[in-house]
């Protein structure tokens, strides 16, 4: 595939994450991950896990790859909840995705230094990025829910 000059774009081009709201059917908790020093968003701490995706599979694919190799898990994407650009910094377009945890354990792989199971309304407790109120709502409406 040829190498675009991104520079030459003035407007509707983004780097993509793909992100994984990754659920414990069981428990209904959700897990998070704690980078340090990410060199794009300087505020980004605690995070969904996610990554962006190469050009050759779909991205519900490299999702699930990046979810594994950050985790440890192995999850079903069930769609797509949400899509937002960041205020602090615009060049960045996440998709939100529902996950649902299927097999391994959960361990801090590439890129985290932690994780952590918590339950979807305490995302505000640990994270230092914004949260757009749909999504916020999308989390809230996860409360309690479990197999």
């Amino acid at each position: 595939m040829e190498k675009l000059n991104w520079s030459s774009f003035d407007r509707g081009v983004f780097l993509l994450n793909a992100l994984g709201i990754v659920r414990d059917p069981k428990t209904g908790m959700i897990l998070i991950g704690r980078r340090e020093n990410d060199p794009h968003i300087k505020q980004l701490s605690w995070t969904f896990p996610g990554g962006r995706p190469a050009y050759d599979k779909d991205l519900e694919f490299y999702l699930k790859h990046e979810i594994k190799i950050k985790t440890g898990l192995d999850v079903d994407v069930n769609g797509v909840v949400f899509a937002k650009t960041y205020p602090e910094n615009r060049n960045f377009l996440a998709i939100y995705y529902d996950c649902e945890v299927t097999g391994g354990t959960a361990k801090a792989g590439e890129k985290f230094v932690e994780v952590k199971w918590i339950r979807p309304t305490e995302v505000r407790r640990y994270f230092t990025t914004s949260l757009h109120p749909v999504l916020l709502a999308h989390l809230t409406s996860m409360e309690g829910a479990r197999e």
